[in-house]
């Protein structure tokens, strides 16, 4: 099990070092100079060129990542240009909207697929696989802001059951904060449900073949104990597999949500940062979300220590 620990940590850490790389150069190569953007039109060349010495963007890109990546694990991600504050306090503060909408989305997400998936595979080749099924199609093929529109459409115009965009946060309590939330965490994880219901079906009627299943079948079992302490234990890991992977997709989709429902998370942050050349909160808003979508990652392959013990000794 140490072997195991110490092995995954590893390629933690080193995927991890890869994406501050990738996220520095990425950041680096586009275009727009970060002293002229602070300078604005009024300033002079020279003027440019020392405060391009003082940010230490006149030094080899090696060393700028350095000093970056210093600053980074003592978790200063630079100061913002538009709003002249430190970059990771930004960052924190728009957590409390992102956060919470991707955590229900995967909730949502989870209590929705499993079913579907279960019932599609243990009625395989009858009417409610083939209803699951083009259920689970129909949620791929939506793209996430046109189903986000059309919940706006439905429940806040035409119903007026709740607001169309905004967020109430949590001062006034946990409901009108879960309310500001519960269409964008709907729309969000329609999609990804739909993927992991499919992959769900998939792990279970592999399993459901096995002759252990049949022999279980044989003993008496019944049919509900079969599929849960069986079947669907040993489909977990694929299903745990995709179900990670979603997670990271519903941090780095909450992005375009969050502008069409006009919540402001670190999607609004990184749009409006884009918009403005705001190149500090690009990269630490990137960083973040690539960060937390390697250790999401981490977690799923210490989850597979956990659901197949053959895996700590392999």
């Amino acid at each position: 099990m140490r072997r195991y620990l110490a092995r995954r940590g590893a390629a933690f850490v080193v995927t991890l070092f890869l994406v501050s790389v990738l996220v520095f150069v990425v950041i680096r190569v586009l275009p727009g100079d970060p002293a002229l953007l602070i300078m604005g039109t009024e300033g002079s060349p020279e003027a440019a060129d020392r405060l391009r010495q003082a940010m230490g963007l006149d030094r080899p890109l090696a060393l700028q990542y350095g000093r970056w990546l210093g600053d980074a694990l003592r978790g200063d991600l630079g100061r913002s240009i538009q709003y002249d504050v430190p970059v990771a306090g930004l960052i924190v503060s728009r957590l409390p909207v992102t956060l919470p909408l991707t955590l229900m989305a995967a909730a949502l997400m989870v209590l929705a697929a499993l079913p579907v998936g279960l019932y599609a595979a243990t009625h395989h080749r009858r009417a409610g696989d083939y209803v699951g099924m083009v259920v689970s199609q129909l949620g791929v093929s939506v793209p996430q802001f046109w189903s986000g529109l059309l919940l706006i459409l439905l429940f806040s115009v035409h119903l007026g059951w709740v607001r169309a965009g905004g967020f109430e946060g949590w001062g006034d309590g946990v409901w009108p904060g879960v309310r500001s939330l519960l269409l964008p965490a709907v729309a969000l994880g329609f999609f990804q449900a739909a993927v992991l219901a499919r992959a769900t079906r998939s792990a279970v009627l592999d399993v459901l073949r096995e002759d252990y299943v049949r022999t279980a079948r044989a003993k008496g079992l019944t049919g509900g104990r079969v599929l849960v302490k069986h079947a669907l234990a040993n489909a977990l890991i694929p299903v745990v597999t995709v179900a990670g992977l979603q997670l990271g997709q519903l941090l780095a989709g909450s992005i375009v949500l969050e502008s069409v429902f006009a919540l402001p998370g670190l999607g609004r942050l990184a749009l409006g940062a884009i918009a403005a050349r705001d190149l500090p909160v690009v990269q630490g808003v990137t960083l973040f979300v690539a960060a937390t979508i390697v250790l999401v990652n981490f977690l799923v392959d210490l989850a597979y220590a956990y659901l197949d013990p053959r895996i700590r000794y392999d």
